[in-house]
């Protein structure tokens, strides 16, 4: 006789089979992720509620499990680490985290309450890789002794060492340069090479080998913008321009090679650069009409989307609020699972995805 299987498991099922695209799960998330098999998700990002924020409306039967209400810093980070030891279960060895989490001032005390989660997932075996920025560009603040914050953390942890990342899917993509010019080959920021032969030849400080080998390291550069393998480069030349980062060749590699070569070359590749840290979004409003204040906006969600989301792969956000990640691994071409404890939340979250045209929960 076959086990009838309990129903978040079915649903569960059901988009790990590619039956469903998305699941909207409620109830308490460390109990929920018992019911996931285990390495079944690729990729899980996520706000967690933040310490001594609001109240959530979410009913007697589960008050008791609100994570933020703990009475101290340390209960909080506690349970933050064990949902977090549940989700690492259930991720794929190749998967990431994305961590998104505000600071709060209790007491006039800044707590540095996200550094304080990063540090005891660290500490609980995460591998930390990135802590992003997130500069809001406007908030509201009613302290006149400090000044006004506007800034939030994401963190990107990963379970291992090796870990799926398409860079190629999040680059920026320059200008489609080079152009000619008077018969030159020109970057896409006009450097054509010329002030750097004169400046290679007229160079009191490097030798005449070093000159001839500068020359021809030049040469090749040029010669890959000409096949459109590079969009820009940037050359020092020693004596001439200043080295990055420090003069000192024990701390700075650059400075190494200028010690030893007399010359380094930065190139920018056409596949285009990384993004950097900072990212500037304004926070979504759309679906903040029950006064859920910690909505991903879509923009927010792209690049760990593309980054480490395999296609098709599976989505995870364990705090999934009004559904923004779920919404965004969709949109992206994935599939996604959301938990939360909130019946108003999860019903905004099925409202926002009916409006992007997707069928219903299996």
């Amino acid at each position: 006789m076959q086990t009838k299987l309990k129903p978040n498991i079915t649903k569960i099922k059901n988009v790990l089979n590619k039956k469903s695209q998305y699941v909207f799960l409620r109830g308490d998330c460390k109990e929920l992720l018992k019911e996931f098999p285990e390495e079944c998700v690729d990729c899980v990002i996520t706000s967690p509620p933040y310490w001594k924020m609001r109240e959530y409306e979410v009913g007697t039967k589960y008050r008791s499990l609100i994570i933020g209400n703990e009475n101290n810093p340390s209960e909080y980070v506690k349970n933050l680490v064990e949902v977090f030891n549940k989700v690492k279960r259930v991720l794929v060895p190749t998967g990431s985290l994305w961590l998104n989490l505000g600071d709060k001032y209790y007491n006039k005390h800044l707590m540095g309450m996200p550094w304080r989660v990063a540090l005891a997932l660290q500490d609980d075996g995460w591998i930390l890789r990135n802590d992003i920025i997130w500069n809001q560009l406007k908030g509201t603040q009613s302290s006149k002794d400090r000044l006004r914050d506007v800034y939030e953390h994401i963190f990107h942890f990963v379970k291992n060492e090796k870990y799926f990342y398409d860079d190629t899917r999040i680059r920026i993509k320059p200008k489609k340069q080079p152009y000619i010019s008077n018969g030159n080959i020109t970057s896409a920021t006009g450097v054509s090479g010329k002030k750097y032969r004169e400046q290679i030849i007229k160079s009191q400080e490097l030798t005449n080998e070093e000159k001839k080998q500068a020359l021809k390291a030049l040469d090749e550069t040029i010669e890959k913008m000409k096949r459109g393998e590079i969009v820009d480069f940037r050359m020092t030349i020693r004596g001439m321009q200043r080295t990055y980062h420090s003069d000192n060749g024990n701390v700075s590699g650059r400075a190494k090679e200028l010690e030893s070569k007399g010359y380094f070359i930065l190139k920018s590749h056409a596949e285009g650069y990384m993004p950097s840290d900072i990212w500037n979004i304004v926070p979504e409003d759309v679906w903040r009409k029950d006064a859920h204040y910690a909505v991903f906006p879509i923009e927010l969600l792209e690049i760990p989307i593309k980054a480490t989301l395999p296609p098709n792969g599976i989505l995870l956000d364990p705090f999934m609020g009004t559904g923004s990640a779920v919404a965004a691994a969709v949109m992206f071409g994935g599939r996604g699972i959301g938990i939360d404890i909130s019946k108003k939340y999860i019903a905004t979250a099925r409202k926002r995805m009916k409006k992007l045209g997707q069928q219903s929960e299996h």
